[in-house]
């Protein structure tokens, strides 16, 4: 990558130290600010909601708390006039719908004024005998490891890598939803 001296750099304050969350901050501000110097840092953020969220609402606060703990936690000033500043955070949750139970995220990003941008990503079908167990209290990445053989799949592709055969992974589902969440940073004058 070939920096031009009055490139602006952007910092990403991401609110996960779980890189796949990391890569999809990075991707989504790569692609949105593509002539700009992305760096990125990640940070352990408590989101406030039950490890396994079971509804959108739980789902939307628990993104929306760890983009803000985030905020809380950097001084953007002290990184020079130059320098963008947004903290981001995602987190995926389940619900259950007129279509059945789905899981899903919402990402929430905070500029460096404060402002809150949130988004969400599409929904993805869950098996109902996935959804019972975790009605029953399991998260989702453990009931897709043991139902697919799988370790760790939520620093991996996900359910959604899982279930699509890779066709979408969580990674991209996150990348998409932060580049749309994104749109008033872009468009500011249309979003007064």
């Amino acid at each position: 990558m070939t920096i031009k001296a009055d490139s602006t750099v952007i910092r990403i304050c991401v609110g996960s130290t779980n890189p796949v969350k990391v890569n999809a901050a990075k991707q989504a501000f790569s692609q949105t600010f593509p002539d700009h110097i992305i760096h990125c840092e990640e940070m352990h953020a408590p989101s406030d909601v039950a490890d396994q969220p079971m509804t959108e609402a739980e789902t939307r606060l628990g993104a929306q708390n760890r983009a803000r703990y985030c905020f809380e936690q950097n001084d953007f000033a002290d990184h020079g006039s130059k320098a963008m500043g947004f903290c981001v955070a995602m987190e995926g949750g389940v619900d259950e719908f007129e279509e059945g139970a789905a899981t899903f995220a919402y990402v929430a990003i905070v500029n460096s004024d404060g402002h809150l941008m949130t988004g969400r990503s599409a929904n993805l079908p869950l098996p109902s005998k996935v959804y019972a167990q975790l009605l029953a209290g399991k998260e989702l990445g453990v009931v897709m490891d043991a139902l697919f053989n799988t370790n760790n799949i939520r620093q991996k592709g996900g359910a959604i890598g899982l279930l699509t055969n890779h066709a979408a992974t969580r990674e991209s589902i996150y990348t998409q939803a932060l580049i749309l969440a994104l749109a008033p940073a872009l468009h500011p004058q249309h979003y007064l």
